[in-house]
């Protein structure tokens, strides 16, 4: 599966399709990149559980695996959520699921103001934020749903259709990579959780725990694939406020010159002269990086080489410009009391 944003990417990804000689077709789809929310639920054919909604920090398109999920979704309305309920009840019992099932939206703004919600896809079973989702609402949401298989409703286990009621904390996933445990290969997927009573603090909490949480000073790399650049700007100008040195490869650096940002123009060519973006990250030159994916077989090949020694590094490297955003937000914000305590504390007691 690839994301193609013109006809020549479409060409490339084509010509690499048909080098594969599978004989399948080639589906091709349109793909909205908006804001993606998950729901966890539970049917028994009558009565469909869902104990809450999470909002993606990224927008479609990072796997929902690799991607970074908010409990309670804090940026939707009460129509939309009102409206993901209603989708969660319809597809379940019109699917006549017994059991977990995992549904994957997307918000698109509407010609009128409202948004228009679109099912991504619904799995019947139990998806990785299930205990995620367990954990922070206090549904345990295997026993339940294992009790529903074996003949036993959810109204005589005592939960009632619909939305469980919001829980008074901020609960956060983010996924980890373990790359650097086996040398020249690619990901190993976990994922951690922060958890407090407020985004930032949340925020921070799973940022440390997954090895994302920036140096609070020091220096960026950014590489970033020209479509993405006009969105990057800002982002790599509040970094440059914040007190980062600035580095940067040919096509960026002539972007934030033109903006009059200082930058240090490093070489992605590997065999021409030193330091080159290697270098500068495994020297400790940087503390973070940011890396955009650009398509054709060499960008991919560069970019792989800038994460892959990132990695090894154990240095953070972002490849979604909306990662990097709650990134240097998290370190920007001033939070920096955080709450320590049991998690069902969280669930049970008010903040101090």
């Amino acid at each position: 599966m690839e994301i193609v944003h013109d006809a020549g990417e479409l060409l490339r990804y084509l010509k690499l399709a048909m080098e594969l000689d599978t004989g399948h077709p080639v589906l091709i789809d349109k793909y909205l990149e908006g804001k993606e929310v998950e729901v966890d639920a539970i049917s028994d054919g009558e009565t469909v559980l869902i104990p809450g909604i999470m909002e993606h920090i990224e927008r479609a398109g990072v796997h929902s695996g690799d991607s970074m999920a908010v409990y309670p979704g804090m940026n939707l309305t009460e129509s939309e959520i009102e409206t993901i309920v209603d989708y969660a009840i319809r597809i379940g019992l019109g699917l006549k699921v017994s059991g977990l099932m995992n549904i994957q939206l997307v918000i698109m703004p509407g010609d009128s103001g409202r948004s228009q919600i679109y099912v991504l896809e619904v799995n019947p079973r139990a998806s990785r934020t299930v205990p995620f989702i367990s954990k922070v609402t206090g549904v345990p949401m295997v026993n339940v749903a294992t009790k529903v298989m074996l003949g036993k409703s959810l109204k005589e286990q005592g939960y009632e259709s619909g939305l469980w009621p919001r829980q008074n904390l901020i609960a956060i996933k983010a996924p980890v990579f373990s790359m650097s445990k086996l040398i020249g290969v690619d990901t190993y997927l976990g994922q951690v959780m922060g958890i407090d009573y407020n985004f930032e603090a949340a925020l921070a909490k799973a940022l440390l725990a997954a090895g994302l949480m920036l140096a609070p000073e020091g220096a960026m790399l950014f590489s970033i694939a020209d479509r993405d650049k006009p969105e990057a700007l800002p982002q790599i100008r509040r970094f440059a406020t914040t007190g980062y040195k600035i580095y940067a490869t040919e096509g960026t650096a002539a972007m934030l010159e033109a903006a009059g940002l200082p930058v240090k123009i490093i070489s992605k060519k590997l065999t021409e002269g030193h330091p080159n973006i290697i270098d500068i990250i495994n020297d400790g030159t940087v503390s973070g990086v940011v890396n955009t994916i650009t398509g054709g077989r060499i960008p991919l090949r560069d970019g792989f080489a800038i994460r892959r020694a990132a990695a090894e590094k154990h240095i953070p490297c972002f490849t979604s410009l909306d990662t990097a955003k709650v990134a240097i937000a998290a370190i920007t914000s001033g939070s920096r009391v955080y709450s320590i305590q049991p998690l069902t504390d969280y669930r049970e007691k008010e903040p101090a």
